[in-house]
């Protein structure tokens, strides 16, 4: 008498076959999105094929179901591309990402790195609000890098990355608005000096507080651009001037830009 058990196929063979199969059909999938995401203009049938190595009945019968979800439109030519549900999705992903949450993980390491005070600020007005920041425990800075507080545009590693951004006459704007009041002597007070420090800041990707907010501190700052290449925040490092190391500012720019590309930003081709 035959037993049962050895004529059917052991149940976890059963089950790793099926795992294998979904995940044959997802990199199928994804293969032919990536495909269509590759090319500006609709594929049709035969290119989808040669370009997954898909045989075309199987690339036709992936290419349905995703129709019928909407991550793929088939053109009134009979062509393929992408479809308005993986915008819908993007947007939805987009929604849900957190500027300090995405941020955090990057300023912990540069803190590890440096021993020093990380802030993460956000315009405000004309004014910097500073959202998020890791402290070294051993740094001496005290006002205006606690989360919450506020400084003037002017004065402010990061206030001087959004003022880059604009020109001469969204500068002038500002300082005719504020009056560029001095918060120490080595604040900068007139629309000429801004507008020289505002050139640097263009030039090197870089702005810096030289003891301009407090006497005594010192900061770095560069900026944080999301997926449209906006700038959004600024990530800085602050410090006591005895302890302000330039060597630093390559590290905070790379940083920043870490998160950014987090953020969905694609930096321009230089070549």
């Amino acid at each position: 008498m035959r037993n049962s058990k050895q004529d059917s196929p052991p149940e976890e063979d059963t089950e790793s076959k099926e795992a294998r199969g979904s995940i044959q059909v997802i990199d199928r999938m994804m293969s032919l999105i990536n495909t269509l995401a590759s090319e500006p203009e609709p594929l049709g049938l035969k290119q989808l094929a040669l370009g997954t190595g898909l045989h075309p009945s199987t690339a036709h019968r992936i290419l349905a179901t995703l129709g019928n979800s909407g991550f793929i439109e088939r053109t009134d030519a009979g062509a393929y591309r992408l479809g308005i549900r993986l915008l819908e999705l993007g947007n939805l992903v987009k929604s849900r990402i957190s500027l300090r949450e995405t941020a955090m993980a990057a300023m912990l390491r540069l803190h590890a790195q440096t021993g020093e005070s990380i802030n993460l600020g956000m315009r405000n007005g004309d004014e910097i609000v500073y959202v998020e920041r890791t402290s070294s425990g051993r740094s001496a800075v005290r006002i205006v890098h606690i989360v919450g507080a506020r400084a003037p545009l002017h004065v402010t590693a990061t206030g001087k990355l959004f003022l880059a951004e604009e020109n001469a006459e969204s500068n002038r704007a500002y300082a005719e608005r504020t009056g560029l009041p001095a918060s120490t002597q080595a604040s900068i007070t007139s629309l000429s000096e801004l507008q020289q420090e505002l050139e640097r800041v263009r030039r090197h990707r870089l702005a810096y507080d030289m003891d301009e907010v407090e006497v005594g501190v010192r900061c770095i700052a560069a900026g944080i651009r999301d997926d449209s290449g906006t700038l959004i925040a600024g990530l800085s490092l602050s410090t006591p001037s005895e302890r302000f190391n330039p060597d630093w500012a390559p590290v905070v720019r790379d940083t920043a830009l870490e998160i950014s590309r987090a953020l969905g930003y694609i930096p321009p081709d230089k070549t």
